[in-house]
């Protein structure tokens, strides 16, 4: 039976494109704020595995810098700065508040488990207005060990004292619903615009247009 449920933050609940106009301004293209994300997660994970441990924030900086190089335009410490400045004060989903607050009428515990930093975590949630809805939030900084990894998803079942299997993480990344099977953990994809599960390795058992659709199955299947 879940016990906990563990939400990614960047982009499953809260949302990026309102570092559009940011990119547009400074690379001439909101188009790149994706490829950005991608090259930050690619130096995270790059990290992971060669043993040279790279937290978010230090990544974000350095994907900038190489995208800027990458299309021809030189940012300077403080434009860099400015732009990741700004992840700890990004929007929810529209739909977030209200399913948190749904969720939080049954007997579930809620965590935040992030690959952001934790006071960077902190100011998003609080900032978002959603960190009264979670009963703690865990950054994977905590055990230098990012999401995918398994560490980070074990963190939350020793946190809450539960077992793996009873903690379900809700994450709109493919890699990151891979990483919580491949722990022994419960998954819930949320296929925001442009999201698709993996064909490779587990499936999740609740799949969802946005945050409010996951919650409606969670509370049909992971509740009493």
């Amino acid at each position: 039976m879940t016990k906990v449920i563990a939400f990614d933050v960047n982009e499953t609940l809260l949302d990026l494109s309102s570092l559009d106009d940011a990119f547009e301004d400074l690379l001439g293209s909101a188009a790149l704020r994706g490829q950005w994300f991608a090259q930050m997660l690619q130096l995270s994970f790059v990290g992971g595995l060669t043993g040279e441990y790279v937290d978010f924030t230090t990544a974000q900086h350095a994907a900038l810098h190489m995208l800027a190089e990458r299309h021809g335009h030189t940012l300077t410490t403080d434009e860099a700065t400015a732009v990741v400045s700004r992840m700890s004060s990004l929007p929810a989903h529209p739909e977030v508040p209200g399913a948190l607050r749904r969720l939080r009428t049954t007997d579930l515990t809620l965590v935040a488990l992030t690959n952001s930093i934790q006071t960077v975590a902190e100011a998003q949630l609080t900032n978002a207005g959603i960190r009264e809805h979670f009963d703690g939030v865990i950054s994977a900084d905590a055990v230098k060990r990012l999401k995918p990894a398994p560490e980070p998803y074990l963190t939350v079942a020793r946190a809450f004292d539960v077992d793996p299997a009873e903690v379900r993480l809700v994450a709109a990344h493919s890699w990151d619903v891979s990483g919580a099977l491949a722990a022994g953990c419960k998954a819930a994809f949320v296929t925001r615009p442009g999201m698709v599960p993996s064909p490779l390795g587990g499936r999740p058992d609740i799949v969802g247009a946005d945050v409010a659709d996951v919650v409606d199955q969670i509370m049909t299947m992971d509740t009493e």
